[in-house]
């Protein structure tokens, strides 16, 4: 079986300076915070070109604290997308406030910023604009709508890591940049692990606080807050992983391409880099009208596949309550229809590419055979 990734490929691979780096930590006696998190704190911080970052404990923290660092709360509302993730329209939920959704742009997947305007209300925040699959949102238009309405944009850059907008990382582009670091990410721990960046002094500073008890000095609770710290073997592993992450997204970007070689013309619609981008290909994610049948054929030809993401959120029978019509965002129920993840990660040989082509072709032509 071809997987959709291989963690234990990429352990293997730099399987010296992770454990180094883990027994360095064991040797401290320091496991949450400390030293090795503010480390990659400032890194990660460098490596965006950010002014400041603030290491939690998953990429779901890092969002709710962005939104409460922007003053979120009860009867507010922010923008987002369907097309996603749960966890981009949940931490809305959990700090009081109501997601209200926009269609997405149908070759991205990201947010549309044409109809951002019409989701605006007096009750509205805060944008947060997805960059999904690795793609960055078309952030230009999303921030004018941001300025215009004294809105604060919030990226949700969990699948993101390293992409570019107009030559800027991913993460800067808004007030707030939430990153995820669950180990399927390109920047992946062995756990959870989460960051945000941002420019703003006084709002790093208040996500450290509520990372942390609220606490400012020991034992003095400033604010009502939470227990989100990262830990810090993940921030060692972290910092190991952060030195090879651009290597690791050139050979993505490689096999990516590969695959726009390969299977181009056959009726399938490939991943887009627009031109204001630098996609980093979290996932290389093709579009089939019969996509039910394609991946249960790869399956069959012992190639892994995933769909993500089979039901939008709208739909989701856990936010009903919202009471969208099943028709209100059709562009991204066409996309949970129609979209099919293959196998891409840094250490897939040439010959699995290779595989996974072939595979790809035959259910394709099969297909089209029987049509």
């Amino acid at each position: 079986m071809i997987p959709m990734l291989d963690l234990k490929a990429q352990y293997r691979s730099i399987r010296p300076e992770i454990d180094a780096a883990v027994a360095r930590v064991l040797e401290s006696g320091q496991f949450v915070l400390g030293e090795e998190v503010a480390a990659f704190e400032r890194e990660f911080a460098d490596y965006c070109g950010a002014s400041h970052a603030v290491a939690v404990n998953s990429g779901t923290s890092a969002l709710q604290l962005a939104l409460l660092a922007a003053g979120v709360g009860r009867g507010d509302e922010v923008v987002t997308v369907p097309f996603t993730f749960v966890a981009s329209a949940a931490v809305i939920d959990y700090v009081g406030a109501v997601p209200v959704f926009v269609d997405i742009e149908p070759r991205t997947f990201t947010m549309n910023p044409s109809a951002i305007e019409d989701a605006v209300t007096d009750r509205t925040k805060a944008i947060i604009p997805v960059h999904l699959f690795g793609h960055p949102s078309d952030m230009d238009p999303i921030r004018e709508v941001g300025a215009r309405h004294g809105l604060t944009v919030i990226e949700d850059a969990a699948q993101a890591h390293g992409a570019r907008y107009r030559g800027l990382r991913a993460g800067i582009l808004g007030d707030f940049g939430c990153f995820s670091f669950y180990p399927t990410k390109n920047l992946g721990a062995a756990g959870e692990g989460g960051m945000v960046v941002t420019d703003d002094a006084d709002g790093a500073e208040q996500i450290r606080a509520l990372r942390n008890w609220g606490e400012r000095v020991k034992y003095e609770h400033s604010i009502r807050a939470y227990n989100m710290r990262m830990e810090a073997v993940q921030a060692a592993i972290l910092r190991v992983k952060l030195r090879h992450l651009d290597g690791w997204t050139d050979r993505r970007r490689r096999i990516a391409h590969r695959y726009d070689e390969a299977l181009d013309g056959i009726g399938l619609q490939l991943p887009c880099e627009m031109e204001y981008a630098r996609h980093v290909y979290h996932l290389y994610t093709v579009r089939a009208r019969e996509r039910d049948a394609l991946k249960q054929s790869l399956g069959a030809d012992g190639v892994a596949s995933g769909v993500h993401y089979p039901i939008p959120i709208h739909r989701q029978p856990a936010w009903a309550d919202l009471g969208y019509e099943p028709d209100a965002f059709p562009e991204a129920q066409r996309a949970s229809d129609e979209v099919l993840s293959l196998p891409l990660y840094p250490e897939m040989t040439d010959d699995q590419i290779d595989a996974v082509v072939a595979s790809v072709r035959r259910a394709v032509a099969a297909s089209a055979s029987h049509a």
